[in-house]
């Protein structure tokens, strides 16, 4: 099989103090389970040699009453969110400020960076249950959009940019159950804005190969 856990972009203790080693190591343990189910289900279908990103749009629509199909979304579809949540993410001393076009677009639809922080960290604490907070390109424009369980943006239709998870055992570890801090580290010191804005360029040229056919482009992680 093609699909398997990716190396991190960082050593596990980088992303302390606001997201601790053993956050990470526990993140990537569930991250891991969800690789070795969806192999076990791959295993007898014409698709065990896929590619993640392929897997997830195989499934997308799965038919209604195959329990095999669900369970295979459901495991490639929150692998391939964690894959693009630790690239969403890097150590503090490494961030920089917002580089453009992204900035230019970040201005003009909120206002501000502290004005995106803001939406989108009242947007993450208030959502109803487990699921992910992304900053998405749609149409040319940026909106904040929150996805519950293990369903990714590209679903919609539009591209991510970046994202943050917001599921109990997220925040449960560091954060004794507040979500609200738990984002507010992770948004206010974390994301990188550089894989963004590569996002963002590529989407602004069309629907990017999310499968990372491209060399270097930003979703090459992805590839087979």
């Amino acid at each position: 099989m093609s699909i398997h856990l990716t190396p991190l972009p960082y050593p596990y203790q980088a992303l302390a103090p606001h997201l601790s080693e053993t956050h990470i190591r526990t993140q990537r343990n569930f991250h891991r389970r969800y690789l070795t189910k969806l192999d076990h289900l791959l295993r007898d279908t014409p698709y065990r040699d896929s590619s993640l990103h392929q897997v997830v749009d195989l499934y997308a629509h799965p038919i209604a009453n195959d329990a095999n199909a669900t369970a295979i979304f459901y495991n490639a579809a929150q692998a391939w969110n964690f894959e693009f949540q630790w690239r969403s993410l890097r150590p503090a001393a490494r961030q920089s400020a917002l580089p453009e076009p992204l900035a230019t677009q970040i201005e003009r639809t909120f206002k501000s960076q502290d004005g995106f922080t803001q939406a989108f960290k009242a947007m993450a604490v208030r959502h109803f249950g487990r699921g992910w907070a992304w900053l998405v390109a749609d149409r040319g424009g940026l909106r904040i959009m929150m996805t519950s369980n293990a369903n990714t943006p590209t679903d919609a239709g539009v591209t991510p940019l970046l994202v943050v998870a917001i599921w109990e055992h997220a925040y449960n570890l560091d954060d004794q159950r507040r979500r609200s801090s738990y984002v507010a580290g992770i948004v206010d010191n974390l994301l990188d804005w550089d894989f963004a804005n590569r996002n963002y360029q590529s989407a602004s040229m069309g629907k990017p190969d999310l499968a990372g056919a491209s060399p270097g482009h930003a979703y090459a992680w992805m590839r087979a």
